[in-house]
């Protein structure tokens, strides 16, 4: 293993580790550690989508619900947060499955109505999301 401890110095147990992968010296990696790091960076990727869909969603939630409060900044937030996701799913094929995942969309749905609660005081909202995904990413489309 590393010379440098993990749980001492992330950053420098991370440059240690990456000189001995490119040194071809395998023998002393902290494999472990270093599986948990993967793993991690993918669970970050998802949380990212997850978050962005989530202040998408409640955007598009308060468009519908309150539209005398409808302003440019709800229209930048909403193009903004379509963009990024576009982005992530194109750079990252693998997180397309999610928009087909029930349970992933019921838990965005669950993140989306409580932004919506916390930001704008609606206490009406839809049990479940009622727009399709293609609705959702259409750069045109408003509720």
């Amino acid at each position: 293993m590393g010379t440098i401890a993990y749980e001492q110095d992330l950053v420098a147990w991370a440059n240690e580790q990456a000189r001995l992968l490119r040194a071809g010296r395998f023998d002393q990696l902290d494999l472990e550690h270093l599986a948990e790091e993967i793993e991690d960076v993918g669970k970050g990727e998802q949380r990212e989508l997850a978050n962005r869909m989530a202040i998408l969603l409640a955007h598009l939630l308060k468009w519908q619900l309150q539209p005398d409060r409808r302003g440019s900044s709800w229209t930048i937030t909403i193009r903004n947060q379509r963009r990024a996701i576009a982005r992530a799913l194109e750079e990252t094929s693998s997180l397309k499955g999610k928009l087909a995942d029930v349970h992933w969309w019921e838990a965005v749905w669950g993140d989306a109505v409580d932004l919506a609660a916390r930001e704008a005081g609606l206490s009406e909202c839809v049990e479940t999301c009622p727009w399709t995904v293609d609705e959702v990413m259409d750069l045109d489309w408003m509720p």
